[in-house]
This record gives structure tokens, sequence and C-alpha cells, in this order.
């Protein structure tokens, strides 16, 4: 069959070739937008009963054994699932966690500095109190984004997790993700996917608790519900349809490149997957290598390639190196894959980008899985303004501030003034009627205070 591959030379791209594919799958989520209006307003008037019905219609599976996650559902999933997977899913989510330990190690739950004398100033840092993890399954099984989500979310203690997933086609639960959900120690999961499972955290139902941040990856029709009810609860980072890029110079090997692309362009028809190159021999080399390994995939893996490389992929020759970069940051890919010469001297150019793995020995599959680093990331160019899910994503930070006598007595006179300045007489009258002789002489609260 055959295969077209984008093959672009930067200089030629107009202005708006390179506006849509810089948006990628993100130019479709209008139509998305449409559809899962109704989807929403159901959720949130009928409850449970929307989501039985929905399951059947959208899913084509008839809920069994109720929405809800059982003791029973956990031990069916590790008997269905080989001790191969089980034990693969224990060593990845393994080093899953020792990053977000790691993380959560970095992370000052509580402090404050003198600012000047008497005046402290700080932060409190604690956990959401409830979130939504979302685990698609619409094109396959995906434990790895279980684990993903589940293991920054209890690091950073978070009191209530609800994990939200598809049923199968039998309107059972998919094993590999129950298995994964336990080993995380995550024991909330429910039958719901798509549009319906972001309204129902969002609104809660009769089985289904009410969250306050929803996090985690689904295709463009959960993209639009999060956007939607982004004003009833936090969706928290743009997570569609997966991108990748790859920055080759000469140095990099074609045959490993051209399956870098296809592990990205496998995900889906709406995934995007680009080699930017100034290296015109290792540019002619990967599009030709890339039918061939095409044709070794299984359908539908093959069918996703083949459209990813006629639409929102393929291939952007550059005029040199330093133009590559631009584009690379321009892009702001969820995985970016840096493969030159001298990446040292790279790497402190390269600005956006959800994660950033570094030579031949560590492909994008090594960060998909169990590298360490999260791979649920920012899609659609939003690594602009958006980082990488961590610890971070689970938790809040509150100001902590304090005055002591001598603190107020040296604000007071700056801050009047600028409350009178900016036409606040309530502002200033805090601080000229304010009853002093009350203050009592301590520099900081012994509850402010931190231990060393």
């Amino acid at each position: 069959m055959t295969v077209t591959i984008n093959f672009w030379r930067s200089e030629e791209l107009s202005p708006d070739q390179r506006a849509a594919l810089f948006k990628r799958a993100e130019s479709n989520l209008e139509a998305a937008t449409e559809a899962v209006r109704p989807i929403i307003e159901d959720v949130r008037t009928r409850g449970d009963s929307a989501l039985y019905d929905l399951a059947k219609r959208l899913d084509k599976a008839d809920i069994q054994g109720g929405l809800k996650a059982h003791e029973e559902d956990f031990a069916r999933a590790y008997k269905a699932l080989s001790p191969r997977v089980t034990d693969a899913i224990r060593a990845c989510a393994a080093n899953v966690k020792t990053h977000h330990l790691q993380q959560m190690q970095r992370v000052e739950r509580f402090w404050m500095d003198e600012v000047q004398s008497g005046v402290y100033a700080g932060e409190k840092v604690t956990p959401i109190d409830s979130v939504g993890l979302y685990v698609p399954r619409g094109k396959g099984s995906f434990p790895s984004v279980m684990y993903m989500l589940a293991t920054p979310a209890v690091v950073a203690k978070v009191p209530t997790i609800a994990v939200t997933t598809p049923p199968t086609p039998e309107g059972g639960f998919d094993p590999a993700t129950l298995v994964a959900a336990d080993i995380c120690g995550v024991r909330d999961v429910y039958k719901a996917g798509g549009a319906q499972a972001i309204a129902a955290l969002a609104y809660g139902t009769e089985t289904v608790p009410r969250v306050l941040r929803v996090v985690g990856p689904g295709n463009s029709y959960v993209a639009a519900a999060k956007r939607l009810l982004s004003a009833v609860i936090d969706p928290g980072m743009p997570a569609g349809p997966s991108d990748a890029l790859i920055l080759a110079d000469q140095s990099a090997h074609p045959a490993n490149t051209a399956w870098d692309l296809l592990n990205e362009a496998e995900h889906g028809p709406d995934s995007a997957s680009i080699l930017v190159t100034p290296d015109e021999t290792l540019a002619r080399a990967v599009a030709a290598l890339i039918p061939t390994l095409i044709a070794q995939l299984p359908e539908p893996r093959a069918t996703f390639c083949r459209t990813v490389f006629s639409t929102f992929g393929g291939i952007i020759l550059t005029r040199d190196l330093t133009e590559a970069v631009d584009i690379t940051n321009a892009y702001a890919a969820e995985h970016m894959l840096l493969k030159v010469r001298e990446p040292e001297k790279v790497l402190p150019l390269l600005r956006n980008a959800g994660e950033i793995l570094i030579g031949e020995t560590t492909p994008i599959v090594l960060g998909n899985f169990g590298i360490g680093v999260n791979a649920v990331l920012p899609t659609g160019g939003h690594a602009r303004t958006n980082s990488c899910t961590s610890v971070w994503s689970f938790l809040k930070r509150t100001s902590l501030a304090y005055a002591s006598p001598e603190g107020y007595a040296r604000l007071k006179e700056p801050v009047v003034t600028l409350a009178d300045y900016e036409g606040f007489p309530g502002h200033a009258g805090v601080l000229r009627h304010r009853a002093e002789e009350v203050f009592q002489d301590s520099p900081l609260p012994g509850c402010l205070k931190i231990d060393p």
C-alpha cells in the first residue's frame, strides 16, 4: 500500500501551512466540542443512568457488575494478566515512583523567610483535596497511563483519588489498568470513558464522586469536554492527541530515527510525529525507510501511521541547525527526542517541550513506559506554557505572611500612601485607625517557626 509522507522544506512552508502543522489535531476540537455538549448535559441531569446508556451507545459495552471496581474485580484482573506483564508494570512503576518521590523531597511543605526586619513571607504546600484521573482505553490497554497518573497523586498524598476508564467491550474493567491501580495503591476505579467520564468527575453522580481537578490524556472529545467544563472543574494540563518531534543532525541513525517516528505515529490517526533536521541525506533516508517499517506493523497501527504521515506528521528539512532549533521551540512538542552530535550545545537552546530525551540510547519509548519521568505531558503546543505531570500537578501553594510590631511599623507608611494613591480609603483606614496598643512584642509566632 502506498504511503504518503509529508516532506517540507522550511523556507517553502507558508504561514498558513506552518500554523496548521503546529496546531495539529487541536484544530479538530471545535467539531468535537459541539458533539460533547449533549453528552455533558445528559450526565449532569441523569448521573449513573446516563453513564450506563452512553457506554452502550458510544463504547458498545453493556456495563456489568456496576460502575465501581470491587475486590473481586481486582482479583480477577490479576488472574487474567500474565505474570510477565504484571512484573513489567511493577518494574516500570517502581522507577516512576522513585522519580516522583525524589521530586517530593525537593518540595518544601512549609517555609518562611524574613524579607526585611520584622516582615516574613513564605508558603505552605498542601495536596489538592480530590482529583480525578482519566485513563483512556479506546485504542488499546494503557496500564502505563494508570501508574503515570496515580503515582504522583499518591506520592503527593491526595486524600481522594478517583479513576475513570472506559469499559471493555464485555462491560468489565481492563485487567492491566486495575492491576496498575492496585500496585499504585488506588482502589476507587470507575467504568466511564470519553466526555461522559469527564462530566461525571465534574458534576458527580450517584456512584462517581465529584472532584476538584481532572488529570489525564484523551482524544479530541475528552479534550473538548475538559475545555467545556473548565468553569466547573479544574481541567488540569491540556493532554489531548499525542505528538512528538525529533530534532536530529547528520549523526542520527536513519533506521533508528524512522522507528522513533513510528513510535508516536502508531498512537492514533490524530497523533503527530515530526522529524526536523538540517541534513537532507538523513531526511531522505528516513522517508525511504518509513513505508517498509509501516508494512511490518499490524492493523490498525499501520493505518494509523499512514494517516499521520499524510496529515499531522512528516519531515521538515531546515536550512541549518539554528533554524531547526527555532522550529522545535515554536512547535513545543509533547515528546521531544534530541539526536545531535553535540547535545550539550543544543540542549540549553531548547525552551518548549513536555519532555526532552537525549540520544540514540534514550528513545521516546523509554520515557513512555519506565525511565522514571512522567509520560503524561502537555500536547498540541501547550508545552509553551504548561509543565510535565509531576507531584506539583496534585499540590497547591498557599502564601504565608507575618509582620511583627516592628515590621508593621516599617510597612505602615508606604502601604497607606499606596492605598490613598489607588483610591481605597477603607484600605488606608485599616492602618490609620488600627488599635496598636494591643500589639504583642513577638518577632515570630511559634506556629510559624520552622525547625532546622
